[in-house]
């Protein structure tokens, strides 16, 4: 993956009061860790910085006042309205370190007719050299019947690349699609938990007998 570069600035100032006036103005308030070095604290330009994150596990090239660093985002906190970036935890890294990331994983295939395919995890764990790590992963579910599971160790991995989760967590699991019957029945037992009744349905028979039943109410008409 190749690095995006990013132009920081090294900031001092510190608190809400200052991190607002920055993201007014569209700029993104960060800390640089890592390698045993003090925390730096950066200005980041909002929509340069925006789209670099659409990626996932983006290495970005950051230009801080004439400094580069590589590094990776490992948190970015969102406004949970708006989902505009508030602050970012950035990781420095170098070219030949291995790093462990959470890589997004995607379904792809069609799987065998009347099936449905769930999907347990998201993301797996993941070992790689920091300059080439996987944006994403594909799990293939093309033919898959009835009863297949595919484990995390069953995720195909570019070369260079390693597991770095549980192999044996579960990833997909391929199940029969229920019958119609099968559906009525859970509908019935759902709306029995929570006390829903039905009127029975209406016979010939019952029919008639509330007919006969509405006539013998009724007034009779006046006689001329």
């Amino acid at each position: 993956m190749a690095a995006i570069r990013i132009s920081a600035e090294a900031r001092s100032e510190f608190g809400k009061g200052a991190a607002r006036r920055l993201r007014r103005d569209g700029k993104i308030p960060a800390v640089l860790y890592g390698h045993g070095g003090e925390p730096v604290h950066l200005t980041l330009p909002g929509h340069a910085t925006m789209l670099a994150l659409k990626a996932s596990n983006a290495l970005l090239d950051l230009d801080v006042d004439g400094q580069r660093h590589l590094a990776l985002a490992k948190e970015v906190q969102r406004d949970v309205v708006r989902r505009f970036i508030e602050h970012i935890d950035l990781l420095t890294v170098t070219s030949g370190e291995q790093v462990v990331v959470d890589v997004p994983l995607h379904i792809t295939g069609e799987p065998a007719p009347g099936v449905i395919v769930q999907q347990e995890l998201t993301t797996v764990s993941v070992e790689a050299e920091a300059t080439h790590l996987p944006a994403a992963l594909e799990v293939s579910v093309e033919g898959a019947r009835a009863g297949t599971h595919i484990t995390a160790a069953d995720v195909t991995l570019p070369e260079g690349t390693t597991l770095a989760g549980d192999p044996t967590q579960i990833v997909v699991l391929v199940s029969g699609a229920p019958t119609a019957e099968q559906v009525e029945a859970e509908l019935a037992a759902a709306e029995e938990e929570v006390g829903i009744v039905h009127d029975a349905p209406a016979t010939e028979e019952t029919a008639a007998e509330e007919a006969t039943a509405d006539a013998e109410a009724a007034p009779a008409d006046d006689q001329a």
